[in-house]
Parts: C-alpha cells; sequence; structure tokens
C-alpha cells in the first residue's frame, strides 16, 4: 500500500437504537453529511454503529459477513472512496459472538479485523450491574490496520482502560489508535477525555474516539443513556477535534507523520523503555 504523510479523518458520532434500518439510514445521512464538508480517507462510526441494545436481557441480533447492511456501506465506501471503519457491530465468528471492528475498504471488500479484548462486566454504585461477557466471548489479540502506510492500532471502547493494550501498540509504534465506544453518561463524565488523553500521550500517537451519544429509545421498550463527546487527539495530547453535543455529528482533523515525529524527537520514550510487556 503506498505511504502517504497526511491523512484525513472524521469522527461520525451517532445516537443508534436497536433498529438495524434505522441506524443505517442514520449512517448514510451522516455520511453524506461528512463529504459535503470534507473529503476523509478514513471516516471512523462509534462501537454498536449497526445495532445498539436497549432492552436488558434482550437477545442481541448478531450479524454475518453477507448481511445487506454491509453490502450498504460497501457501495458507499466504493462511491465516496474511503475507508469506512465500523467501531462495533456483534458480529458471528465460527459460531460465536464477538464484539467486532470492521473496515470496509475503498473497494467495498468488508474486513472483520479486531475483536474486543476486555469485556463490560460491572457494577456501578446504585446501578444495575452491566455484563457484556454474557453475550460476547473474549477478543484474543490486539490488531493493526494499514491505511494508505499509517500504522492504526485497534480498540473498542473498555478496552481504553488497560494501558497493557496500549504498550503493545507503542511498541509497534502505530501512529493512530482508533477507540469506538458507547460510554456511560456517569464514567464519561468522570474518565472519558482523561483516559482518550493519556493513551495519545503515552503512545505519542494520534486517537480517534467515535462515541455514541445522547439518548436512545426503543421503539418497543427499553431507553439508554451515552456520553458522547467524541474526540481527536494528536500525539501531544491536545484536542483537534470534537463533538461537544450528546447527539448525531461529524468532527474532522487531518493528521500528519511530521506531527508525530516532532512529538517523538522531543521524548524519544521508544529509547527509554525499560519494562516487557506481559
Amino acid at each position: 500500500m503506498s505511504s502517504s504523510s497526511e491523512l484525513v479523518v472524521a469522527a461520525v458520532q451517532m445516537t443508534s437504537i436497536d433498529d438495524v434500518d434505522a441506524n443505517l439510514m442514520q449512517m448514510e445521512a451522516l455520511l453524506e453529511e461528512t463529504f459535503r464538508q470534507a473529503q476523509p480517507r478514513l471516516v471512523c462510526f462509534p462501537e454498536n454503529c449497526l445495532y445498539l441494545r436497549l432492552k436488558e436481557g434482550e437477545k442481541i441480533q448478531g450479524f454475518a459477513l453477507d448481511h445487506s447492511a454491509f453490502k450498504s456501506l460497501s457501495e458507499a465506501a466504493k462511491k465516496y472512496n474511503t475507508f469506512l471503519h465500523l467501531g462495533s457491530v456483534p458480529l458471528f465468528v465460527e459460531g460465536h459472538l464477538y464484539n467486532s471492528s470492521v473496515l470496509i475498504t475503498p473497494l467495498g471488500e468488508v474486513r472483520p479485523t479486531y475483536q474486543k479484548l476486555h469485556l463490560f462486566d460491572i457494577q456501578l454504585e446504585g446501578q444495575k450491574p452491566i455484563r457484556e461477557s454474557d453475550v460476547f466471548r473474549h477478543g484474543q489479540r490486539p490488531n493493526t490496520l494499514d491505511i494508505d502506510g499509517w500504522k492504526i492500532g485497534e480498540a473498542i471502547c473498555y478496552d481504553v482502560r488497560f494501558a497493557e493494550l496500549f504498550s503493545q501498540y507503542a511498541r509497534k509504534e502505530v501512529d493512530v489508535i482508533l477507540l469506538p465506544a458507547a460510554f456511560l453518561v456517569k464514567t464519561g463524565e468522570a474518565h472519558w477525555e482523561i483516559l482518550l488523553r493519556a493513551r495519545a500521550i503515552e503512545n505519542q500517537s494520534y486517537v480517534v474516539a467515535a462515541a455514541q451519544g445522547g439518548t436512545h429509545t426503543s421503539s418497543h421498550g427499553g431507553t439508554r443513556e451515552t456520553y458522547g463527546h467524541s474526540l481527536l487527539i494528536d500525539p501531544w495530547g491536545t484536542v483537534v477535534g470534537q463533538i461537544e453535543k450528546r447527539a448525531p455529528g461529524i468532527t474532522f482533523a487531518k493528521f500528519t507523520k511530521e506531527r508525530i515525529e516532532k512529538v517523538r524527537a522531543q521524548i524519544p520514550m521508544k529509547f527509554h523503555r525499560r519494562l516487557p510487556v506481559g
């Protein structure tokens, strides 16, 4: 793949629901708006972009790679000559369900890429427990992508809290980390920006955090609130793009290899690492 010194990236914020057709319409409308404003080479959607369960205990709708939604988005990727990163979808792999990222290339190829390593099993004070592992299997390994010569590491939402994952990406000298999410409001207000900026600083890489944001209401009962505040962060930890509202939206930034090189030259962390990963 040819190398480029610049990469224009869009982070798309959504308010997905438990209706695939409605979410697909939202994605297509946001894509149309994205390309009215800019010409990004990489468009990043949030976790649960095509399906977000809103009624606790309801069976999650899993996807196979021949699902019609992927075919529609494949046509969109070809139309706009762009890479589409679907932050996560519930994807069947060998009969098991994973919370998986999917990359769609400008040629329309649909590629499952990363399976969420750390599943969200938590109990916040005064709230019902959430157990992602009751539905999904754990992913087994990190993953990197190559987009126009840019090395890109993948993670999903709760993964952001586990610095050892990102230490592996730092040792691979990734240029960008993708961190799609559907953060709760309570944890988002306390931790979201702090964690994301820390990941950018310690890895000296760009971070793209496309988020779910707003009030998600099911047509057949069930609701959920997500934090939003999608962010684009540079290798110094500076926010270079953000969506402050809790609603659908788009933010853009131009990433440059020069910026990465300048940050790493000033603080050459790769020569100072002492501890092994693992």
